[in-house]
């Protein structure tokens, strides 16, 4: 990849993307809370702040979750028998999503009092 022209490179990203909207779950579950975000975030118009730190929780999630596939993968292909290391290292991955998924629905929460309140 290295010395591959922009559009090139962008192309592997949109696979990537593309092969972890198709086989993965919890991303196309993630996609759709974001979707519902973008929803409320039109219908109630907030402040641009409100867009920023709303719009950087979901793409931390989202990152979250293609870092996790990826390892996931990776670890899957190398090692495909069962093994404690390995598993560890899924299951940190895993909690990665869980935090940023728990922080993102902090955020969401900070919006919401801000938006019932104020």
């Amino acid at each position: 990849m290295k010395g591959e022209g922009f559009v090139r490179r962008l192309g592997f990203a949109l696979k990537g993307l593309r092969h972890t909207v198709v086989t993965e779950r919890s991303f196309r579950v993630h996609l759709a809370a974001a979707a519902g975000v973008l929803a409320v975030l039109l219908i109630t118009r907030p402040a641009p702040v409100w867009w920023a730190v709303l719009g950087l929780a979901v793409g931390f999630v989202l990152m979250a979750e293609l870092f996790n596939t990826a390892l996931e993968t990776l670890a899957d292909h190398l090692h495909p028998e069962r093994h404690p290391v390995v598993g560890a290292a899924k299951d940190i991955a895993a909690a990665a999503v869980l935090v940023a998924s728990g922080a993102a629905a902090v955020a969401g929460l900070a919006f919401a009092v801000d938006w019932l309140v104020g």
